[in-house]
């Protein structure tokens, strides 16, 4: 009942399964992200929504994900057309509703603007009323995007753990000047 009566939007964007994590890719149009669905399906991953995400607020904390019935386990790519992933990769390419852990904005490459080089800083995307953490991925050409996203959900399931790369970096580098600064080598 709670996922039936939860609140709930629509986003225009992508919902996959990575490495058991929930990640929402959203951009503006034509910017990737259907290609990178069908490339994360057959890297093992799993559809649950293309173009039209059904999300619905079924806790506090909880954001779950499913496809319009309609559009369910279809993808549209740009020059082909519609395809259904359930009949071409199986049963095992799509799931009905996944939790939504992580937001990746996909986003045009903009010369001169910054972009996360560390992954220090905390970003979240409100989603109702729930703070979801993101990241901003350029995109331009040449770039894999479903290695970069499958990254993203590794690196997001690991601070869930309570490890975060960039902390230690840091730390290793606050360590080592001080020890330079005291002399000690």
């Amino acid at each position: 009942m709670n996922v039936i009566l939860a609140p709930f939007i629509t986003r225009h964007g992508v919902l996959m399964e990575v490495y058991g994590e929930g990640i929402l890719l959203l951009g503006e149009s034509g910017v990737g992200k259907s290609e990178t669905a069908v490339e994360l399906v057959k890297r093992g991953h799993r559809l649950v929504a293309d173009d039209a995400v059904e999300i619905k607020r079924v806790s506090a904390k909880t954001l779950v994900g499913s496809s319009p019935e309609i559009i369910r386990h279809f993808i549209e790519l740009r020059g082909i057309g519609i395809i259904d992933v359930k009949k071409i990769f199986g049963m095992g390419a799509v799931k009905d509703m996944e939790n939504v852990n992580l937001v990746v904005n996909l986003e045009a490459w903009q010369q001169g603007k910054n972009y996360e080089r560390l992954g220090i800083d905390k970003n979240y995307t409100n989603i109702l009323g729930i703070d979801v953490p993101s990241v901003t991925i350029p995109v331009r050409p040449g770039r894999n995007l479903a290695i970069i996203i499958e990254i993203a959900a590794m690196n997001y399931r690991q601070q869930q753990m309570g490890y975060n790369a960039a902390e230690e970096l840091s730390e290793r580098i606050s360590k080592q000047i001080n020890m330079d600064a005291t002399g000690i080598i």
